[in-house]
């Protein structure tokens, strides 16, 4: 495992949230899953992001899922997503994964309407009184809310974020980053551009697909930011089938999937996600079970 510069640098996995068939949360699976994930070489956990389900969680449930993964492997590799409805309610998770040891948080812009850039920067800042380092998260897709490389720019110009899990799959964003904000850490966020993203100068990687296959994730990721492309490539094309699942809508119930053929606790969804059609499971089961066939892990 490489030593990492700080806490949200490197291969940290948006874990899915291991279910009992009656949609109770398995803790003692979640947590050994934490580990194994470590173990396997990744460099930590984002808990109650959406692969998480964090949306369907009681507040009790969330906050025991971070303490949960904080006891497994220790704060510093533990960076919780505290989205919110509201700031106040998001500085609120803020302070919870501070106190449960957390070395970062995971924020989305306001997403409970199309809020103008001085609503987010004021989202930010209130969540910043808190005091924990703040990874922003960009994914207009979902939210309807762009943090434009000129709006992150802003951000970290006041010191609300350090870094940005960028999941619109736009590369040509990571270049005006570098111009607009070169301080600012990129997080690739979407598992299908990994390598062009790593390429561009990402420094971590906010992931799905190692859920189900760490260790030639991991892999991916190590030879694509040493740009060595004679190891990333193949292993590239031989998960890619897997990972644009990650940017589908129903890559909770796809991971999911992947994790239970490779033996790993996935479990059910809770509603509102259903479970895939014949025809999804059928091609999630394919290439997942290709894939180790083929030695991927």
């Amino acid at each position: 495992m490489t030593t990492r510069e700080k806490p949200w640098h490197g291969v940290m996995v948006a874990t899915a949230l291991p279910l009992r068939d009656d949609l109770s949360v398995d803790y003692d699976a979640y947590g050994e899953h934490c580990r194994w994930l470590v173990d396997s070489g990744c460099d930590g956990v984002v808990p109650n992001g959406s692969l998480g389900e964090y949306q369907t969680l009681t507040p009790e449930e969330r906050a025991r899922v971070v303490e949960t993964a904080v006891e497994a492997v220790g704060g510093d590799r533990v960076m919780p997503g505290i989205a919110a409805y509201g700031a106040l309610e998001a500085r609120r998770w803020a302070e919870q994964a501070r106190e449960a040891g957390c070395g970062a948080v995971m924020l989305l812009p306001p997403n409970a309407y199309r809020a103008d850039e001085p609503a987010v920067v004021a989202h930010y800042r209130e969540v910043a009184r808190a005091g924990l380092p703040i990874v922003g998260y960009n994914n207009p897709i979902d939210t309807k809310v762009d943090l434009t490389p000129r709006l992150l720019a802003t951000l970290h110009a006041e010191g609300l974020i350090v870094g940005v899990k960028e999941f619109t799959g736009d590369v040509r964003r990571v270049y005006e980053l570098a111009e607009l904000a070169p301080g600012l850490d990129v997080l690739i966020g979407s598992d299908d551009v990994l390598l062009e993203v790593a390429l561009a100068g990402a420094v971590g990687w906010i992931a799905g697909y190692p859920n189900a296959l760490p260790v030639s994730s991991v892999a991916l990721y190590r030879a694509a930011i040493a740009r060595d492309l004679d190891t990333a490539l193949p292993l590239y094309r031989s998960l890619h089938a897997l990972l644009r699942w990650d940017s589908k809508i129903e890559f909770v119930q796809a991971i999911k999937l992947s994790m239970d053929i490779a033996g790993r606790p996935g479990g059910p969804c809770r509603p509102p996600r259903g479970p895939l059609t014949a025809e999804q499971e059928a091609t999630v089961r394919a290439v997942t079970e290709k894939a180790l066939a083929e030695g991927l892990r």
